[in-house]
């Protein structure tokens, strides 16, 4: 984006590009209780859409150890980042041991006056 805010929105074009994404469970190093397998998933689209394959779910305790590094990956990051590198994470639980890998699976376009 481009310029200072205009009297009516955001600087320049009012457009964002972000990433979908794709959590997915990599490995279980513990026993598992949640019900989740290796290759399971769920995917964030359209910026704050999440969605789970019909049949399936996804534990809320695992979903929430990478809600917050979500947006951060979303967003194309400088080389460097330590967040651009590194995409695994640990669920909370610590018997189960659920590794997960944040992954991009698409770059999109929004507008960003259709955002709040």
């Amino acid at each position: 984006m481009n310029g200072p805010p205009g009297p009516d929105g955001p600087p320049g074009d009012g457009e964002m590009e972000l990433f979908d994404l794709r959590v997915t469970v990599e490995r279980i190093e513990g026993r598992g209780v949640c019900g989740l397998a290796v290759g399971d998933f769920v995917e964030v689209v359209d910026s704050n859409r999440l969605r789970i394959p019909q049949g399936r779910h996804f534990c809320l305790y695992a979903l929430s150890a990478v809600l917050p590094l979500l947006p951060a990956k979303q967003r194309q990051l400088p080389p460097g980042d330590w967040l651009e590198q590194d995409s695994l994470v640990a669920c909370p639980d610590p018997d189960e041991r659920l590794v997960m890998r944040i992954s991009r699976t698409r770059r999109i376009r929004l507008r960003t006056g259709d955002l709040t």
